[in-house]
Protein backbone atom coordinates (compact mmCIF):
# COMPACT_ATOMS: atom_id res chain seq x y z
CA UNK A 1 0.00 0.00 0.00
CA UNK A 2 1.32 3.06 -1.09
CA UNK A 3 1.00 5.72 1.96
CA UNK A 4 -1.11 9.00 1.76
CA UNK A 5 0.96 11.19 4.23
CA UNK A 6 4.99 10.22 4.38
CA UNK A 7 7.85 11.55 4.76
CA UNK A 8 9.89 9.84 1.54
CA UNK A 9 10.08 11.81 -1.77
CA UNK A 10 7.16 11.52 -3.24
CA UNK A 11 7.02 9.15 -6.35
CA UNK A 12 4.74 9.91 -8.80
CA UNK A 13 5.48 6.67 -11.01
CA UNK A 14 4.15 4.53 -8.49
CA UNK A 15 1.10 6.75 -7.84
CA UNK A 16 0.58 6.08 -11.77
CA UNK A 17 1.36 1.94 -11.61
CA UNK A 18 -1.23 1.73 -8.68
CA UNK A 19 -3.57 3.39 -10.65
CA UNK A 20 -3.22 1.45 -14.09
CA UNK A 21 -6.25 0.28 -15.31
CA UNK A 22 -6.75 -0.82 -19.30
CA UNK A 23 -10.43 0.96 -19.26
CA UNK A 24 -9.34 4.15 -18.65
CA UNK A 25 -8.01 6.29 -21.42
CA UNK A 26 -7.73 9.39 -19.27
CA UNK A 27 -4.79 9.80 -16.30
CA UNK A 28 -4.72 13.43 -15.13
CA UNK A 29 -1.83 14.26 -12.46
CA UNK A 30 -1.29 17.50 -10.33
CA UNK A 31 2.28 17.90 -8.42
CA UNK A 32 2.68 21.00 -6.46
CA UNK A 33 6.00 21.44 -5.80
CA UNK A 34 8.25 23.99 -3.04
CA UNK A 35 8.39 27.84 -4.70
CA UNK A 36 10.89 29.97 -4.22
CA UNK A 37 8.33 33.06 -3.12
CA UNK A 38 5.21 33.69 -1.52
CA UNK A 39 3.98 37.14 -1.21
CA UNK A 40 6.90 38.61 -2.42
CA UNK A 41 9.34 37.04 -0.27
CA UNK A 42 12.24 34.82 -1.05
CA UNK A 43 11.81 31.09 0.39
CA UNK A 44 14.42 28.98 0.70
CA UNK A 45 12.30 26.06 1.97
CA UNK A 46 9.71 24.78 3.75
CA UNK A 47 8.42 22.66 6.66
CA UNK A 48 5.20 20.44 6.58
CA UNK A 49 3.53 19.13 9.53
CA UNK A 50 0.36 16.97 9.78
CA UNK A 51 -1.79 15.27 12.04
CA UNK A 52 -0.78 11.64 10.73
CA UNK A 53 -3.96 9.24 11.06
CA UNK A 54 -5.96 12.43 11.05
CA UNK A 55 -4.95 13.40 7.60
CA UNK A 56 -4.51 9.53 6.34
CA UNK A 57 -8.00 9.34 7.00
CA UNK A 58 -9.41 12.62 5.11
CA UNK A 59 -7.45 11.73 1.97
CA UNK A 60 -8.75 8.27 1.96
CA UNK A 61 -12.46 10.03 2.42
CA UNK A 62 -11.70 12.16 -0.43
CA UNK A 63 -10.47 10.27 -2.86
CA UNK A 64 -13.15 8.10 -2.02
CA UNK A 65 -15.73 10.87 -2.45
CA UNK A 66 -14.08 11.69 -5.84
CA UNK A 67 -14.39 8.55 -7.22
CA UNK A 68 -18.05 9.09 -6.38
CA UNK A 69 -18.41 12.33 -7.05
CA UNK A 70 -17.28 12.74 -10.87
CA UNK A 71 -17.75 9.40 -11.65
CA UNK A 72 -13.59 8.42 -12.61
CA UNK A 73 -12.47 4.71 -11.88
CA UNK A 74 -9.15 5.23 -9.30
CA UNK A 75 -8.15 8.70 -7.28
CA UNK A 76 -5.05 8.87 -5.62
CA UNK A 77 -3.40 11.67 -3.36
CA UNK A 78 -0.34 11.92 -1.31
CA UNK A 79 1.12 14.64 0.44
CA UNK A 80 4.73 15.00 1.97
CA UNK A 81 5.91 15.98 5.34
CA UNK A 82 8.89 17.42 7.10
CA UNK A 83 11.49 20.01 5.29
CA UNK A 84 11.14 20.14 1.57
CA UNK A 85 13.94 22.27 -0.69
CA UNK A 86 13.22 24.39 -3.39
CA UNK A 87 10.90 22.53 -6.30
CA UNK A 88 10.70 19.82 -4.69
CA UNK A 89 6.85 17.74 -4.71
CA UNK A 90 5.23 18.24 -2.08
CA UNK A 91 1.91 16.58 -2.94
CA UNK A 92 0.70 14.35 -5.90
CA UNK A 93 -2.54 13.75 -7.23
CA UNK A 94 -3.64 10.92 -9.72
CA UNK A 95 -6.95 10.13 -11.32
CA UNK A 96 -7.45 8.31 -14.41
CA UNK A 97 -11.34 7.87 -16.28
CA UNK A 98 -12.43 6.77 -19.37
CA UNK A 99 -12.45 10.33 -20.33
CA UNK A 100 -10.06 13.27 -20.19
CA UNK A 101 -13.10 15.84 -18.99
CA UNK A 102 -13.68 14.02 -15.84
CA UNK A 103 -10.35 13.20 -15.14
CA UNK A 104 -9.35 16.83 -15.28
CA UNK A 105 -12.18 17.95 -13.35
CA UNK A 106 -11.84 15.37 -10.67
CA UNK A 107 -7.84 15.87 -10.41
CA UNK A 108 -8.92 19.56 -9.88
CA UNK A 109 -11.84 19.31 -7.46
CA UNK A 110 -9.21 17.01 -5.39
CA UNK A 111 -6.29 19.48 -4.82
CA UNK A 112 -8.49 22.29 -4.16
CA UNK A 113 -10.63 19.99 -1.61
CA UNK A 114 -7.59 18.63 -0.10
CA UNK A 115 -5.57 21.76 0.45
CA UNK A 116 -9.43 23.04 2.78
CA UNK A 117 -9.69 19.43 4.49
CA UNK A 118 -6.57 17.93 5.38
CA UNK A 119 -5.19 18.55 8.95
CA UNK A 120 -1.35 19.73 7.15
CA UNK A 121 0.24 22.50 8.29
CA UNK A 122 3.14 24.78 6.10
CA UNK A 123 6.22 26.75 7.68
CA UNK A 124 7.91 28.86 5.07
CA UNK A 125 11.44 29.00 6.22
CA UNK A 126 12.65 32.82 4.30
CA UNK A 127 16.11 33.85 2.87
CA UNK A 128 16.44 36.68 5.94
CA UNK A 129 16.52 33.95 8.97
CA UNK A 130 12.72 34.20 9.68
CA UNK A 131 9.95 31.55 9.39
CA UNK A 132 6.52 31.65 9.76
CA UNK A 133 3.22 29.27 9.16
CA UNK A 134 0.96 30.29 6.72
CA UNK A 135 -2.71 30.51 7.44
CA UNK A 136 -3.55 28.94 5.06
CA UNK A 137 -7.61 28.73 4.08
CA UNK A 138 -9.75 27.62 7.26
CA UNK A 139 -10.98 23.51 7.25
CA UNK A 140 -13.54 22.06 6.51
CA UNK A 141 -15.86 18.89 7.09
CA UNK A 142 -17.76 19.20 4.37
CA UNK A 143 -17.68 18.67 0.45
CA UNK A 144 -18.08 20.92 -1.54
CA UNK A 145 -21.28 21.42 -3.16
Amino acid sequence: MIPRITHEPLDLNALIAATEDPACGALATFTGTVRDTNDGRPVERLTYEAHRQLAEDVLKQLEDEVIERFGVEHCLTQHRVGTLELAEPSVHVVVRSGHRAEAFEAARYAIDELKERAPIWKREHYADGEDGYLEGTPMKTEPSS
